[in-house]
């Protein structure tokens, strides 16, 4: 587990088909600490996300859920989903508690809608630190880039795009993801690039 950015913890799990990591934050802060989008822990991972504790799991979409359940028996940390997106994640196992709505806070963030991939893929936007955390709505793929996944695997893809377009209203500097690497500086302006490519 590493500090990628101040009182933001990530670890990785390689996935060997995709060719990059699928990542798991854990944020420390002091209304409580939450974990978004849980890989598979390392033992030490494990050790560390116990040490500090979780009030809450976020998933962020439907495919996201990963190893929320293991963080919610070794923490006690609550579930939730955008209940689009919770049908899903239980039939794949997840134990979901809450639903997540576009425009309510968790702790320093505010959810906002992200559909497109999924009926119910929110994104997470910090606006005093300026960073904005994303599941599957973009990926940091190649390294330094934003792209989408591939179209066979989203369920709306004008929608994604004018979702992934929407977030360029929001300020933010830092892209923390779910899939690939994160863009630490400049973020907007990756993510512009993105939008740029979208067919009128």
């Amino acid at each position: 587990m590493r500090e990628v950015v101040k009182d933001i913890f990530t670890w990785p799990w390689f996935s060997e088909p995709h060719g990059y990591n699928f990542n798991g934050h854990l944020i420390v802060h002091p209304d409580g600490n939450l974990v978004i989008d849980p890989v598979e822990p390392g033992a030490d991972d494990l050790a560390e996300i116990e040490r500090r504790g979780a009030a809450r799991t976020i998933i962020t979409n439907r495919n996201h859920s990963r190893a929320a359940n293991i963080v919610r028996e070794c923490t006690g940390a609550r579930t939730a989903i955008h209940p689009a997106d919770a049908p899903h994640a239980r039939k794949e196992g997840a134990v979901i508690d809450d639903d997540l709505r576009a425009g309510a806070k968790i702790g320093p963030l505010v959810i906002v809608a992200a559909a497109g991939k999924s009926p119910g893929e929110i994104a997470l936007h910090w606006p005093d630190r300026r960073i904005l955390i994303v599941g599957d709505a973009v990926i940091g793929n190649p390294p330094g880039r934003c792209s989408l996944l591939p179209e066979k695997v989203i369920d709306d893809l004008p929608r994604l795009r004018q979702s992934v377009e929407a977030l360029l209203v929001l300020d933010f500097d830092i892209l923390l993801t779910g899939d690939g690497e994160p863009v630490l500086r400049d973020a907007k302006d990756r993510l512009e690039e993105l939008v740029a490519k979208f067919p009128p």
